[in-house]
């Protein structure tokens, strides 16, 4: 059971993020019009570095992908974790209102991290 609903979460997981990767390529959803007036200069800063949302794009759209699969998991939480942690620290600074689905978020990041714990510890050893 408890393998199901990882594979459900991360699914969902990996298709958000994939959607989000490929929107900053193609701009396919609109900007929301009530955008309070920080998250607007935040988004317009992010925008000024050219080089910044291509990357973010990247790492969401490889990241999701690997966190869909079940052998590469492990390394797509690893490569969606520092885009995570810039969620979750723009919601806490810029918009409150999305604070919630960021910790939901984060949380699924860090239970797939926990779960792959063993495949991390070549690295640190």
């Amino acid at each position: 059971m408890k393998k199901k609903v990882l594979f459900v979460l991360s699914l969902l997981f990996g298709l958000m993020f994939i959607n989000a990767g490929l929107n900053k390529f193609f701009n396919y959803m609109p900007m929301p019009k009530d955008l309070p007036a920080s998250m607007m200069k935040v988004m317009t800063a992010f925008m000024e570095i050219s080089w910044l949302m291509p990357l973010v794009g990247a790492a969401e759209v490889v990241g999701g992908v690997l966190f869909i699969t079940n052998k590469y998991r492990a390394l797509g939480a690893i490569i969606i974790f520092p885009v995570m942690i810039g969620i979750l620290l723009t919601n806490i600074i810029s918009a409150p209102s999305g604070l919630p689905i960021a910790l939901v978020l984060l949380l699924i990041n860090l239970w797939v991290i926990f779960e792959n714990r063993k495949k991390y510890l070549p690295m640190i050893s």
